[in-house]
Parts: structure tokens; sequence; C-alpha cells
């Protein structure tokens, strides 16, 4: 044999086999990779999870807080709960959309109740113990989410209403003619 013929390329055409003459021949195919876990040692493979055991639930960046405001924001067609640390930084916030509800219902008495369990559960496993309450906004969900932080068992220890009033500023929207 010449040194053209031994660089046969994958897709040649042999002769003499089974089968049809002049049939390209497939490329042979690489052996598959094993997969491993990431750092872990290739005799063990995916046990690695089942070797560890599970550490508590810890909330990134957690911190002990002891007291707090609850700012509620109540629209008419939404509900907004922030909950901060004395200093304005947010501990955990919920809405209505958040909560998973859309459209009309967000306006309701019960997702406002929702989003402020919601909310108050998400400060608490910052450690939060007591707060003001302030509210602000003409909506539904003022009342129920004012129940719904007391009842989480957050100690409130005043509540404000904080809606801004005009002294005759902007000119109102139009009233609507149902």
């Amino acid at each position: 044999m010449t040194a053209k013929e031994d660089k046969v390329p994958a897709t040649a055409v042999r002769e003499g086999e089974v089968g049809e003459p002049g049939v390209p021949v497939p490329e042979a195919k690489k052996p598959a990779k094993k997969r491993s876990v990431k750092g872990a040692p290739e005799g063990e493979g995916g046990d690695v999870a089942a070797q560890e055991k599970p550490k508590p639930a810890r909330v990134k960046g957690s911190k002990n807080i002891h007291s707090g405001i609850v700012h509620i924001l109540a629209t008419f067609n939404n509900t907004l709960v922030t909950i901060t640390d004395l200093n304005g930084n947010v501990i955990g916030w919920s809405s209505a959309g958040r909560v998973g509800y859309r459209g009309s219902k967000k306006s309701t008495a019960y997702v406002a109740q929702l989003v402020a369990q919601d909310a108050c559960r998400q400060a608490m496993a910052h450690g939060l113990k007591e707060v003001v309450v302030k509210v602000k906004g003409p909506g539904t969900g003022r009342e129920s989410a004012i129940r719904a932080v007391q009842a989480a068992g957050l100690e409130v220890t005043s509540i404000l209403d904080v809606t801004p009033i005009p002294h005759n500023g902007c000119r109102p929207k139009k009233p609507r003619r149902v």
C-alpha cells in the first residue's frame, strides 16, 4: 500500500463487505463520558447529598432585628406591604401579585390579609417581634391587613394613618359616572 491509501477518510467506500458495495461507512462513535458531581471524588458519584446532614433554614443575610415598621399601601387596585427596620432598610415585602392573584382579585380584603401574612413571615425569619403600623391609601385592604399583622404574632405598638391629604394642591381626577 502507498501512503495515500493509508489515509482513507471515514466516509470512504468499502468493498467486499456484507451489504451493497459503494455505501459510505459511518464514523465510529466516541464512548460517552461518565458524568459526576462537581467536586466529588470519582468513586462516589451523586451520593453527596445523602451523606451531608441538612442544615437548618437560615435566611440569607439574616440579622436579629427586634423592632420595625410595617408600611401598608392600600390602593383601589392593589395592596402592598413593606416591612422595614427603624432606619428604613427593607426586611420583607409582599404584594397581591406576588401572592399569586391577578386582575380585580388583587383589590379584595382577603388578598390583603394574605399579603400581610406573607410579609410578616419574611420579617419574622429575621427575628422581628414588635412593629409600628403605618397605613396609607383608601383601599379595601386596610383593616384586614392590620388584623393579619396582629394575628401573625407581631406585637403592634401603634397604628398610624399616613395618607397624604392635600391643602388644595393638585386638581383631583374627575368623578366616575357609573
